[in-house]
């Protein structure tokens, strides 16, 4: 491809809202542009990356038994109404209808159709098991997209789908996506560390997120460099355990004036925030008010919180009169005299003897409060964050917290949704028996950026070679003024072409400062210069854009070394 004929611009600015180096290079070197609010047109440039990573990944599906097939888009509502999803999920699904008025969805995933395929074609367990995937457009009203390809409302995702006859199938097939996964990102130059996560809407018995370790990365992780415990801190245990030696004392009044928060609380009464409560209170997407206790040193894990509570719709902060309709008063608020709220306290706060908590008076709070003694709750869990230090809950020792992306998820589904859709297959021993499923997904964008992120440097992009959209940028240097410059260039752009080498030849009337400095932006993995001073010296000069290194090489030699 020669430059003077790629569909792409470079710009010499930053993009005004861009605060990771992904979304700042793709949009100056010309691999992308923004169309709205998380939707952006892959150029040519960026077009070719996505096309190199989908191949990575269909190589390494197709190696652990894939078949690649497609499915639509666009879902009928009815589809999803089965599953119970079209109820559960918020406006982050694109729902509309049909000319016909029938209610229709932009598809954000594909298990109802797998499952209602499977129930379709899939007979009896001789059929079993299977991995089938797809590479398809997904929707998702994102109600805060960033960074870029990082978080996008559009956007194409390898999803793929196991269908086994038992759960001892489907653990196998879990394991072979993620060592699959695993060479996938080691390919793509993707360093990442599997965590377990939230099943979230998916469902299921369980699931693994592959993060990339980033400071602009949205989730929390709880890592214990000891024993290699890794989790989500959306999922991740506390392993802080409570002295539960200290007798139960009687409850106390204390006039606490303006004492609305823990901090506050704990200087006035000259106590560590461990020995307070800390309320917060929530409604479910059903209308519940939701109460949660959890020790003053912690802070409220909301997916856990709706883990506990089984909160359809997810949950919203209360606001101050929900709070006073149940009788607690906010800022001072605790369950003690509380009626028609869901009680959630967490394992540690319900261990911990003797708290201060809030009397639903406004100044006023209680020593020595006992959960069970003094208020019952309706559910005891595990619904604290798990903090910087806190002991590993495997082996003990201090884990640290670390921010990630999220590239890729695996999913047991077990058989919520061939339940849902009536996939059945008939069993060696003759009994009719629901399929079990898993669920496979990588975002092909994200990873893209992602890429960007782990290989960059202050000039650009630098682009391993199994995803590069060119193995080399060609540079003619001086043709103007030198006819055997461009003759030299045209030669060895036409013999590594012949010899199928991907090769971006910048023929440009432009400046070598110019051509150099595109060059380092635009990241391929080798520039190849042709100028005046290296057909003296025999041949072109050879550019490692990873290393820096370069060396005069002769034509042959760098046609041998940019095909082996």
């Amino acid at each position: 491809m020669r430059l003077s004929r790629l569909f792409f611009a470079t710009l010499r600015d930053d993009p005004a809202d861009a605060d990771m180096a992904s979304h700042r290079l793709l949009v100056r070197a010309g691999y992308v542009r923004q169309l709205g609010s998380g939707i952006y047109s892959l150029l040519p440039l960026g077009f070719r990356v996505q096309q190199r990573i989908e191949q990575v990944i269909r190589e390494e599906i197709d190696a652990i038994g894939g078949q690649e097939m497609e499915m639509p888009v666009v879902h009928p509502a009815d589809l999803w109404r089965e599953s119970g999803r079209y109820q559960k999920i918020g406006p982050e699904m694109a729902r509309f209808k049909d000319r016909s008025g029938r209610d229709m969805v932009l598809a954000m995933t594909h298990e109802e159709v797998v499952a209602q395929l499977v129930g379709d074609i899939v007979n009896s367990y001789r059929q079993l098991p299977l991995i089938v995937y797809h590479f398809q457009t997904k929707f998702r009203d994102e109600p805060r997209a960033r960074g870029g390809l990082i978080r996008v409302r559009e956007f194409v995702m390898k999803d793929s789908y196991s269908v086994d006859v038992d759960q001892a199938g489907l653990d196998r097939s879990y394991d072979l996506h993620h060592a699959a996964y695993q060479r996938i990102f080691d390919r793509l130059g993707i360093p990442t560390v599997a965590v377990g996560s939230d099943v979230g809407i998916m469902g299921g018995s369980g699931a693994h997120e592959f993060m990339f370790l980033n400071q602009h990365g949205e989730d929390t992780l709880v890592l214990c460099d000891a024993c290699g415990y890794a989790a989500n801190q959306q999922i991740a245990s506390v392993g802080v355990t409570a002295d539960a030696s200290e007798e139960p004392m009687l409850p106390e009044e204390v006039d606490t004036p303006g004492t609305e928060t823990i901090a506050s609380l704990a200087a006035f009464l000259d106590v560590p925030t461990s020995r307070t409560a800390k309320a917060a209170f929530f409604v479910t997407g059903d209308g519940r008010l939701v109460t949660a206790i959890v020790r003053g040193d912690f802070e409220v894990n909301e997916t856990k919180l709706v883990n506990a509570v089984k909160a359809v719709g997810g949950l919203r902060p209360a606001q101050a009169d929900e709070i006073r309709a149940a009788g607690m008063e906010p800022g001072y608020g605790s369950p003690i005299g509380a009626h028609d709220t869901v009680v959630v306290v967490d394992r540690l706060a319900a261990d911990s003897p003797n708290l201060v908590a809030g009397a639903n008076r406004p100044s006023v709070h209680l020593r020595n409060v006992n959960v069970g003694r003094d208020f019952t709750p309706d559910v005891v869990a595990d619904i604290a964050n798990a903090r910087e230090g806190d002991p590993c809950p495997t082996c003990g020792e201090p884990v640290r917290l670390a921010q990630g992306i999220e590239v890729g998820n695996i999913f047991k589904l077990g058989s919520d949704f061939t339940e849902s859709l009536g996939a059945t297959f008939v069993t060696e021993d003759g009994e009719r028996r629901h399929a079990i499923m898993g669920s496979y997904g990588i975002g092909l964008g994200r990873a893209m950026a992602c890429v960007v992120e782990a290989h960059h440097d202050g000039k650009g992009i630098v682009w391993p070679v199994e995803v590069a959209p060119y193995r080399a940028h060609l540079i003619a240097i001086g043709a103007a003024r030198d006819p055997a410059v461009t003759e030299a260039a045209d030669a060895l752009h036409e013999r590594l072409a012949d010899a199928g080498v991907d090769v971006l030849y910048d023929d440009r009337d432009e400046s070598p400062g110019v051509k150099f400095t595109d060059a380092e932006l635009l990241g391929m993995p080798t520039i190849v210069t042709v100028s005046p001073r290296s057909l003296a010296a025999g041949g072109a000069e050879v550019t490692d854009r990873a290393s820096g290194q370069r060396e005069v090489r002769p034509m042959d030699a760098v046609v041998e070394a940019l095909t082996a």
